[in-house]
């Protein structure tokens, strides 16, 4: 069984990504052992708040640890346009019942890559932060882990300028700290995430519902989709986050090829921009992760939308 540690930002699709491991573990399909929190879509102490209550709302007693509050270098850019001033679409949620774990993110990401040696998965949804900051503490922690699933990057364009995503961006020095650490690695970029979406049409069994839960999770998907019409002129919820966690269990999802990828620091118009080397030659360097190129994405919404629904009638 997959040994799985999440490492989040929570906003609305990292929520919905907990949604879709939650009934993955339900299923026996893997293991939650715990969950990390760095600020990204919102400040830390919002999206550790953000995670305790998803967990909450699961009835899954999940640890969750607190961790950086900004990046490496540089100031925090959050996203309440995309996610809320909440993180949660402004659904304005009741303060979770329990508390994060007085264990940091950084401690929890070492001790669990000890106490499960070489059996860990590790997904993380945010800035890669923290996970450059466990290296940083203990280098041998990439021989521990059996692989890291990163949502972020991309190889052909981006979001938050014409070439950069998010997450990277967010965080670039710790994202290159990551990318060089050795670590097994599968970057699950804007190439097949931006393939995987709903539309309102596509919401129809959860309407159908019609009930609290079923409100809730219409609530926080309309937002998102409401913010990317802003943005692009075309209404959907694009579900980043919800991949990877996918990926994580069903890896033929994707298709990937091995690549060596790096990120620019420095480039005034380039800031965050993953760089893969595709050029069948001799590369930049070692090939150093797996990078996702294609999906199935009807098949991923499918399960997606199965995992929502059975939350919704639970009970």
């Amino acid at each position: 069984m997959i040994k799985l540690l999440l490492d989040v930002d929570t906003g609305i699709d990292d929520a919905l990504a907990l949604f879709f491991l939650a009934h993955a573990q339900k299923q026996g399909q893997l293991e939650i052992l715990g969950s990390t929190t760095v600020g990204g879509n919102a400040e830390v102490a919002q999206t550790t708040l953000n995670t305790l209550k998803i967990w909450e709302m699961l009835e899954l007693e999940i640890p969750v640890a607190s961790g950086a509050e900004r990046p490496l270098l540089g100031p925090l850019e959050t996203a309440p346009f995309v996610h809320g001033d909440d993180g949660l679409g402004n659904t304005f949620l009741s303060v979770p019942r329990e508390s994060a774990s007085e264990e940091s993110a950084v401690d929890m990401i070492l001790r669990l890559s000890h106490e499960y040696f070489g059996e860990l998965t590790l997904l993380t949804t945010a800035p890669l932060t923290n996970i450059a900051v466990a290296l940083l503490r203990d280098t041998s922690l990439a021989g521990r882990i059996r692989n890291l699933v990163i949502m972020g990057g991309a190889v052909f364009s981006g979001n938050v300028s014409a070439v950069a995503e998010a997450n990277i961006t967010n965080d670039p020095e710790a994202a290159r700290i990551v990318f060089h650490s050795g670590m097994e690695m599968t970057l699950v970029g804007l190439d097949v995430t931006h393939e995987v979406y709903w539309e309102e049409a596509d919401l129809e069994p959860l309407v159908k519902i019609g009930n609290e839960r079923s409100a809730f999770l219409l609530q926080i998907i309309r937002f998102i989709s409401a913010a990317y019409e802003s943005l692009s002129g075309w209404r959907r919820c694009v579900l980043h986050d919800p991949l990877a966690a996918g990926v994580c269990i069903f890896p033929d999802l994707v298709k990937t090829e091995k690549r060596y990828v790096d990120v620019e620091l420095r480039g005034e118009l380039t800031r965050g921009m993953t760089v893969v080397d595709r050029r069948g030659r001799t590369p930049l360097g070692e090939e150093n992760m797996q990078v996702a190129l294609e999906v199935d994405a009807e098949r991923f919404k499918t399960r997606l939308m199965q995992s929502l629904l059975a939350w919704t009638q639970e009970g």
